[in-house]
């Protein structure tokens, strides 16, 4: 049986960015994430983006998966 998944990318959006250190903790804590295929932190511009199943992962679990490594983030339009 094959196995089909919708993936949905999803920018996050987040000002407290202050080191480069919380780049890693930050992907490494959404990609644990069931139905999360990939995720990638953009420092400088303060955004994240995540390739992720919406129905294993959703918006809100993204969201609190960066709350737990201690930023706050919210979805953005873009």
């Amino acid at each position: 049986m094959s196995h089909s998944t919708s993936l949905k990318n999803t920018t996050l959006r987040s000002n407290e960015f202050s080191c480069p250190s919380c780049v890693e903790k930050i992907e490494t804590k959404l990609k644990g994430l069931d139905g999360v295929e990939s995720a990638e932190v953009k420092f400088a511009s303060g955004r994240v983006i995540v390739s992720h199943d919406p129905e294993k992962a959703s918006v809100r679990n993204l969201v609190e998966a960066v709350a737990d490594v201690g930023f706050s983030v919210k979805p953005s339009a873009i």
